[in-house]
């Protein structure tokens, strides 16, 4: 059984990192909404903040 508990180990955190990048994306987006579609789009990016990071990462590295 301990050897189950180590292999998941990480698990936990990586969840809590995308849940508090959830919460601080919502926030940003919300805030930021001029309109009420703008606020739903925020709600969408807020849900893909990873996949928009990457994305924006990329693109500034021109790859």
């Amino acid at each position: 059984m301990a050897d189950s508990s180590v292999k998941n180990a990480g698990g936990a955190g990586a969840g809590a990192v995308y849940g508090l990048g959830l919460l601080g994306a919502l926030v940003y987006y919300i805030q930021t909404a001029t309109g009420f579609w703008d606020g739903v789009w925020g709600v969408i990016q807020a849900l893909f903040w990873p996949a928009f990071l990457i994305y924006g990462a990329l693109d500034a590295l021109n790859l």
